[in-house]
């Protein structure tokens, strides 16, 4: 015993469980953050920048109307 402190094994398991809980908190924190820029930059439902894009590329010929019912339906199912 060094210094009269007799932890043993003890002491060696609770800061190798520390460390652990420590790494997997860092892990999710990390994830968290990952996953919640991505959700600020989600399109929104139904698509409809994708149908005014649509819209603009019909108007300007550069599809016919069959493509642009195609599309259309594609994007709203």
């Amino acid at each position: 015993m060094m210094g009269g402190w007799g932890g043993g094994w003890f002491g060696m398991i609770f800061m190798a469980a520390f460390w652990i809980l420590v790494i997997i908190g860092l892990i999710y924190f990390i994830k968290w953050l990952a996953t919640s820029s991505r959700s600020k930059e989600s399109f929104p439902a139904g698509g409809g920048r994708a149908l005014d894009i649509l819209k603009e590329r019909y108007a300007r010929g550069e599809i016919d109307l069959e493509e642009f019912e195609e599309r259309k339906r594609a994007l709203e199912a």
